[in-house]
């Protein structure tokens, strides 16, 4: 077996033919330039993109198949080069069970299967072009029809203050909203890591999965894991969230949670920072109040330690948030080097040294290390590299 990085959170930002899919997203997020660019500037090698229920991916999909550009595995996956290419759908249930908005991620083994379901889905939401869509049916049919048809169900972004399982300031259990025993991993989101959501016992039997929720192509990869697999494949990708066969998630590579939008709990006015009570801003005095991850899991709390056998969790800082290093000059480096996973794990400092300044150079190391300085993000900003 050998290891692979792995990103399953992936928007679809416009079709091949310019039609909005993910309205929030870049319109350079088509189909065919994600899977460049998380293949050759990247360097991952399996990729959950969760927009594909939209017919005009799916047409792009097709013909991609049809020109021999990509190539479905027999074990579920579109093949591009030493890419895999995971076929989901991120879809938001509201249903009388849930307190407020709930994002979830469904995958599907194939592309046939994928096409049945956005045919199902088409009966069930108000537009079947665009990502994210209301579904209107309860958690629990959305459920058992992703498992009816052989697929992999994960709450999305668990602790968001929007649209999460958790983000809502009530105490939900998920054993409300779904059934316990058809989830397959837990995502955490950016403004939590494992020891955060660890705090939570009822998700303890699950596997955790860290991923960017990519808006850009930028943004692909600023979160990530790594899988012990055989092939990157969804049969593997199963195995792996399952921990069967040896297959298993060796480590989760994520933004630290000060860097995340939702951190720390602030005014949703001037985004003062605010005490976990705090009724009103004392800056301001208004009273719309963004409650932080960190207060949030705080609230629900009810274990102590994570679960024997939990991968480790490492904080990483992206490429793109560290100061003095521009498109251009990462550009430059991942020309070099090949990918932003080989800068990231595997190159050097001397080899580093070689490219770019040494005050950059040592940023990349110290962020390999998890040793830089943050200061919090919340309200919807994110967090920032402290003056080092």
């Amino acid at each position: 077996m050998k290891r692979y990085y792995v990103d399953l959170h992936i928007h679809i930002g416009r079709t091949w033919t310019g039609k909005p899919v993910k309205i929030t997203g870049a319109k350079s997020l088509t189909f065919t330039n994600i899977i460049e660019h998380a293949r050759l500037k990247k360097g991952l090698n399996m990729i959950g993109i969760i927009d594909c229920h939209s017919p005009e991916v799916i047409q792009e999909m097709e013909s991609l198949i049809e020109a021999g550009d990509i190539y479905e595995h027999p074990d579920g996956g579109l093949v591009f080069g030493d890419l895999t290419v995971i076929c989901g759908s991120e879809l938001e249930i509201y249903d009388e069970h849930a307190s407020g908005p709930i994002h979830v991620l469904c995958f599907m083994p194939t592309l046939s299967t994928m096409k049945k379901f956005s045919s199902w889905l088409s009966k069930h939401l108000k537009n079947i072009q665009l990502s994210s869509q209301r579904l209107y049916v309860t958690g629990l049919e959305l459920q058992q029809k992703v498992k009816d048809m052989g697929g992999i169900f994960i709450p999305a972004h668990v602790f968001t203050p929007f649209k999460s399982l958790y983000g809502k300031g009530v105490d939900q259990s998920l054993t409300e909203v779904f059934d316990p025993d058809l989830i397959d991993g837990i995502e955490l989101g950016l403004s939590s890591d494992t020891k955060m959501a660890d705090q939570i016992g009822e998700i303890h039997r699950y596997t955790f999965v860290t991923n960017s929720d990519a808006h850009s192509l930028a943004k692909i990869a600023r979160e990530y894991q790594v899988m012990m697999l055989e092939e990157p494949t969804f049969t593997e990708l199963e195995k792996a969230l399952k921990g069967k066969d040896g297959r298993h998630i060796i480590a989760n590579y994520g933004l630290d949670p000060l860097l995340g939008k939702y951190h720390k709990t602030v005014c949703s006015e001037c985004l003062h920072p605010l005490h976990q009570d705090d009724q009103l801003c004392h800056l301001c005095g208004s009273k719309k109040i963004i409650k932080g991850v960190a207060d949030r899991i705080l609230e629900l709390k009810t274990a102590q330690n994570s679960p024997i056998g939990r991968p480790p969790y490492v904080h990483q800082v992206p490429l793109e948030f560290l100061p003095g290093l521009g498109p251009k000059l990462l550009e430059k480096l991942v020309d070099h080097f090949g990918s932003e996973m080989a800068i990231l794990h595997e190159v050097p400092y001397e080899a580093l040294l070689d490219v770019i300044p040494e005050k950059i150079a040592s940023l990349i190391m110290k962020a390999r290390a998890g040793e830089i300085s943050l200061e919090a993000g919340g309200g919807g900003k994110y967090g920032k590299i402290a003056d080092q």
